[in-house]
């Protein structure tokens, strides 16, 4: 494990678990103080499943919708799977998947590249609107919900002047409302932000805001990493 610093600030993670205890962990050995406080609960919801013979592929925009997707899943384990990042291919290749490809710049240049094709996408309730290109159709069935969760507010304190890592714009949203409910000032948290739509969904008014070079988790707390030892308190 590295060594800490006493002058770090310390970085508060928010993602919701099963992906925060992994992200804390790896934080953790790095050397960083690390407050878990997920902003969310993830929880499946009914779906119908369609007709697998209709579809050229499943896209798939989050690991945890092989975790929440329910024996729905099963059927479909006959479709190649698009997977927007590394994370995703391997929850999907670990439900018994094949990937055909995996991203890393977000859904929608994976869409992009798509030939043409019905495709099928198994989301969250909230969840990124998708402009196919021509030839290409999206069937989208949602098969997990988020519940907010309220900021604790013992960790007030902490978040005013620690470096806050951003998996989601969801999150990015949610904290900007949490901040503003429980006084905390904005220009004494700094931002560590996985994709640039999560920066802009954060909003204005924060000491820094920094958008990690890659959409990995790795490259996020490299960046929040950075940021603990070099932005002033």
């Amino acid at each position: 494990m590295a060594q800490r610093r006493a002058d770090m600030r310390p970085l508060v993670v928010l993602r919701p678990e099963p992906g925060n205890a992994a992200t804390t962990q790896a934080a953790r050995a790095l050397g960083l103080t690390v407050h878990a406080a997920p902003l969310f609960a993830m929880a499946p919801v009914a779906w119908a499943v369609p007709e697998p013979g209709d579809h050229a592929g499943l896209l798939a925009g989050s690991a945890a919708l092989f975790r929440l997707g329910g024996v729905g899943l099963d059927a479909l384990k006959g479709l190649p799977v698009h997977a927007v990042g590394a994370a995703t291919a391997e929850a999907a290749q670990a439900a018994g998947f094949a990937v055909a490809e995996t991203g890393e710049g977000g859904m929608e240049p994976l869409v992009a590249r798509l030939s043409p094709g019905r495709y099928l996408r198994l989301a969250g309730e909230r969840n990124v609107p998708l402009m196919p290109p021509a030839g290409v159709e999206v069937d989208t069935r949602v098969v997990y919900a988020a519940r907010a969760l309220d900021l604790p507010e013992d960790l007030a304190a902490v978040v005013q002047g620690a470096v806050v890592a951003l998996h989601s714009g969801e999150a990015a949203g949610h904290f900007s409302a949490e901040c503003a409910r429980l006084g905390i000032a904005r220009g004494a948290v700094a931002l560590a932000c996985l994709a640039p739509r999560i920066a802009e969904k954060a909003g204005a008014g924060w000491q820094v805001v920094e958008v990690a070079e890659a959409r990995t988790d790795e490259a996020l707390l490299a960046l929040a990493a950075q940021m603990c030892q070099t932005v002033c308190p």
